[in-house]
């Protein structure tokens, strides 16, 4: 029973951490969403975030500085993707594509070009990466029966962007649905015209909503980039930024409900890391590509809308045009 018990309390602590970029960039694209700025660009964003901060923080030898570069990359990202789609009003869903694109070719052009490894870049250690802490008195409750087990196998143990995806959820919540700022977010989601009529700024409100989404999805690819992984690969991604869209839309464009989508991929991507090789009754040992595009089908079968009806901001994707 007790290696039961380790064994769920690990892939619960995998799934935390495979979740964890996810959790980030879907509060990233809540704020822009909520604005009414549709935000395919999760992907690239983030894969520009990632290799800001490890190729910043193979210079410097300092994650942290890496965290900051990657940061600063999403939020101009974040404004490039406003100018096109608040200020010229252009097609959002167009212009974050073009994003996407813009850093899947630009990143790994830039990486060969300066570190001459093929698109990739040095492998970082040391502080050059975010390594797991232990939080306090593990050594303490480590030894209560079943209390201790899960305090030290599955709260400690991470790393910082672990514990501050964790705590974005309901600093999200609150922000949005119980501050006067969130109120006037929702409401330019909504109805612009409402919000231009009640004297405030529909556009200052949405690129506002592009900065907080910029410094979210830049830690989610700072901790692809400096501690899921030490380095940046070409399109390390791999569709994560799609599969964060997908769990803001299951989530109902809500924090909370976004997080079980956020864990339900990362329970998917935990699994198939523990079922590779592995014989099941009855199926036997299931193909490895079969397993590693378990949380691929299922995004899909978010964004088809299989799982319930969701329905988004009515103002999402519509561009606003003030009245004269």
């Amino acid at each position: 029973m007790n290696e039961v018990y380790i064994t769920l309390l690990q892939t619960m602590d995998a799934t935390l951490r495979m979740a964890t970029p996810l959790i980030l960039a879907a509060m990233a694209g809540l704020f822009s969403e909520r604005s009414g700025i549709v935000n395919i660009a999760l992907e690239g964003k983030m894969l520009g975030a990632a290799f800001a901060s490890a190729s910043i923080a193979y210079v410097t030898g300092d994650a942290w500085i890496g965290l900051l570069a990657g940061i600063a990359i999403a939020v101009a990202l974040s404004l490039l993707h406003g100018l096109a789609s608040i200020t010229y009003r252009g097609d959002q869903i167009i212009s974050g594509l073009a994003i996407n694109m813009l850093m899947s070719g630009f990143t790994m052009v830039i990486a060969t070009a300066i570190f001459k490894m093929g698109g990739r870049t040095p492998s970082l250690s040391g502080d050059a990466r975010f390594t797991s802490v232990e939080l306090p008195f593990v050594d303490i409750i480590g030894h209560i029966p079943i209390l201790g087990s899960l305090y030290r196998e599955l709260i400690s143990g991470h790393t910082p962007l672990v514990y501050i995806a964790v705590l974005s959820v309901p600093v999200v919540w609150w922000l949005l649905f119980k501050t006067r700022f969130g109120l006037h977010l929702r409401a330019t989601g909504e109805n612009a015209h409402a919000v231009d009529t009640a004297g405030i700024s529909v556009i200052h409100m949405r690129y506002m909503a592009m900065i907080l989404c910029g410094i979210l999805v830049g830690i989610a690819g700072a901790y692809i980039g400096t501690a899921q992984n030490a380095g940046f690969n070409r399109d390390m991604t791999a569709g994560q930024g799609y599969m964060a869209l997908a769990a803001l839309i299951f989530g109902k464009w809500r924090p909370k409900t976004i997080l079980l989508g956020c864990l339900l991929f990362g329970v998917l991507d935990a699994l198939s890391v523990r079922l590779q090789g592995v014989e099941l009754p009855l199926l036997g040992t299931l193909p490895v590509p079969l397993i590693q595009g378990l949380p691929y089908l299922l995004t899909i079968i978010l964004l088809a809308g299989f799982i319930g009806k969701a329905i988004p901001p009515k103002g999402v994707g519509i561009p606003f045009v003030k009245e004269r």
